[in-house]
């Protein structure tokens, strides 16, 4: 019989993130991110729900930008979106070199990241414990529109 003898850390580290059902629903100001940073065409918008996990936050919201200044739209989209509900970040990182900029609002936290980082950093990997909730790429306004073309 043979036995996994590689460190707890590692084994961590090969979990995938479960996967919810696509009938769960975004509320709050973590739609509001999500939904700003689908406006700026973010790509892989994807939710984890840590409130399961021994996490320190309750969401991540995570996403890329193609390029650094498409990161930094996204970014400030997302900041100025929630400021609007008089929600700030409590910290911001990384905006400057606009690689991985990390934006703290306490119950969640927003990475955007350029693919190269989000791929090495690997933090749906990372947390795999975490429920994981796949947003569509279509930004709301534009199913909006569709749907309302197609009547």
């Amino acid at each position: 019989m043979k036995t996994d003898k590689r460190p707890a850390e590692k084994k961590a580290l090969d979990k995938k993130p479960r996967r919810t059902s696509g009938s769960r629903r975004l509320t709050g100001d973590v739609a509001k991110a999500v939904r700003a940073a689908q406006d700026k065409k973010a790509l892989d918008v994807v939710v984890l729900d840590l409130r399961q996990t021994p996490a320190f936050t309750d969401f991540f919201v995570l996403c890329s930008g193609a390029n650094q200044r498409q990161v930094k739209a996204i970014a400030d989209a997302v900041e100025e979106t929630l400021r609007a509900a008089k929600v700030r970040p409590a910290h911001v990182e990384g905006y400057d070199r606009a690689d991985w900029v990390l934006m703290d609002f306490f119950s969640f936290i927003v990475h955007v990241f350029t693919p190269q980082t989000r791929e090495f950093y690997s933090l749906e990997r990372l947390w795999g414990d975490a429920q994981r909730i796949e947003v569509s790429d279509t930004p709301p306004e534009a199913t909006r529109t569709k749907a309302a073309a197609e009547d």
